[in-house]
């Protein structure tokens, strides 16, 4: 399938959104490490706010970023969620009551730990009343919005955004599945080229016949391979860099998501 970026957003750790990211994705300018700082979101009322965990914040950080990039209303816009760990804070707290004796669980705490909980976080803070989906594929959770975004945009008639997103378990839930950092990548995405289109994505899946497209960067490509949403970043290195270039994202069941970038 053929579709067009019109918006970006990026957020992790030494990557603090895309205008500020796109000279150390080309490789223009050096990585520098920092910790996580998630920007605050004044569109959320105060009490939903406080409610609020770190999966939910850069999941409307990395979105609302993104669609003010492509100059669109949030509003109005289809949303795809794509996550591998989910809001991991309240499951955990969630893990512990269970495991002692008094086991009542906070209502807040439970309707936070749904996979789904940041799609009614943004639909609460951009008034949307849009079709909203939210999805997990494991490691191949960023590809895997990505192509059900695509498709939507392709079979719709206005954009659709994408936001993917991870933050780490706490232990012990961190010993078996561990997520390095905090870190979310959201594209607005419609199936026409338009006066804001920044690239046509050609979007294609094969048998895996090599490896996937790795970021030269060290640290970044640490954080590639640590956590889930970041397996997108060979992609904002390519749109970054503004060049004809040719992506491999491995998916499941031996695929692989082959994206070929032009530059509009």
């Amino acid at each position: 399938m053929k579709i067009f970026v019109e918006g970006v957003g990026v957020l992790g750790p030494g990557l603090c959104g895309w205008q500020a990211s796109q000279p150390v994705l080309a490789g223009t300018a050096p990585y520098v490490d920092a910790a996580l700082v998630i920007p605050p979101n004044d569109l959320l009322p105060p009490a939903e706010r406080r409610r609020t965990g770190p999966s939910v914040k850069i999941a409307l950080a990395v979105g609302c970023e993104a669609v003010a990039h492509a100059r669109r209303n949030a509003s109005e816009l289809p949303s795809v969620f794509a996550s591998s760990a989910g809001e991991g804070e309240n499951m955990q707290a969630i893990f512990e009551t269970l495991a002692a004796d008094a086991r009542e669980i906070s209502p807040t705490r439970f309707h936070n730990s749904v996979h789904n909980a940041p799609s009614g976080y943004w639909s609460i803070a951009t008034r949307s009343m849009a079709p909203s989906i939210s999805l997990a594929c494991y490691d191949a959770s960023f590809v895997a919005g990505l192509i059900e975004a695509g498709a939507q945009a392709l079979s719709g008639e206005d954009a659709v955004v994408l936001m993917s997103y991870d933050a780490p378990y706490t232990q012990p839930v961190h010993a078996v599945r561990p997520i390095s950092a905090g870190f979310g990548i959201a594209l607005v995405l419609t199936a026409n080229k338009t006066s804001r289109s920044l690239a046509e994505l050609e979007i294609g899946i094969n048998r895996k016949d090599g490896a996937s497209t790795p970021i030269t960067i060290a640290q970044l490509e640490s954080m590639r391979l640590g956590v889930p949403a970041a397996r997108g970043l060979p992609l904002l290195a390519a749109l970054a860099a503004r060049t004809r270039n040719q992506i491999c994202l491995d998916y499941v069941a031996g695929n692989q998501v082959n994206v070929a970038v032009h530059p509009c």
